[in-house]
């Protein structure tokens, strides 16, 4: 017969025994802190692979992207990263791109756009770093614009040399007679 008792009690368990036990949950706690401290340094945002979003997406952390993601994204200070999952629509605006999904539109990146190996562009990229994986797909144009220059004013290229033109002097041919007065030739 079951005895409440007996369920209850805890197995008899030494006084070293006991301490490691403390010392060991004490330190999976401050683990645990410690990680939940370092995330709160680098905010991540995740959207799943079942959310739909249609429209403006702003923020002021880094964001993984999973699902589908229709209109324009823009995280100037931070890390956009399309999963494999995602699907993207939009023109994307952030300091770094990390492509591991599909993007259809354009992207414009302060520090470096990564596609990585099954990831997918089809739109052009203005970043000053661009990495293109091996197994990657890109079809668009690339504008490595450096921090200096900006891609809508480009700057003007001086010429090196001044060309002048010089006055041109007619030339005169000597043809055979029978080419000048119509006549066919070999006939």
């Amino acid at each position: 017969m079951w005895k409440r008792d007996e369920a209850v009690r805890q197995p008899a368990v030494s006084h070293g025994e006991a301490a490691a036990a403390t010392a060991q949950a004490a330190g999976s706690q401050a683990t645990r802190q410690d990680s939940y401290q370092g995330q709160n340094e680098r905010d991540v945002v995740n959207i799943g692979k079942s959310v739909v979003i249609k429209g403006e997406l702003n923020g002021s952390e880094d964001l993984t992207i999973e699902g589908h993601v229709e209109g324009r994204i823009e995280l100037r200070d931070h890390v956009l990263t399309i999963g494999p999952n995602g699907k993207i629509k939009a023109e994307l605006f952030a300091k770094a791109v990390v492509v591991l999904g599909e993007v259809k539109g354009n992207i414009t990146a302060s520090e470096k756009v990564d596609i990585r190996e099954n990831g997918s562009v089809d739109g052009d990229i203005t970043a000053p770093r661009v990495a293109i994986a091996e197994g990657a797909q890109f079809r668009g144009s690339v504008d490595m614009a450096t921090k200096g220059k900006s891609a809508a004013q480009p700057q003007a290229i001086k010429p090196v040399v001044e060309v002048k033109p010089q006055s041109v002097q007619p030339v005169t041919t000597h043809a055979p007679q029978a080419v000048q007065q119509g006549q066919r030739v070999g006939a």
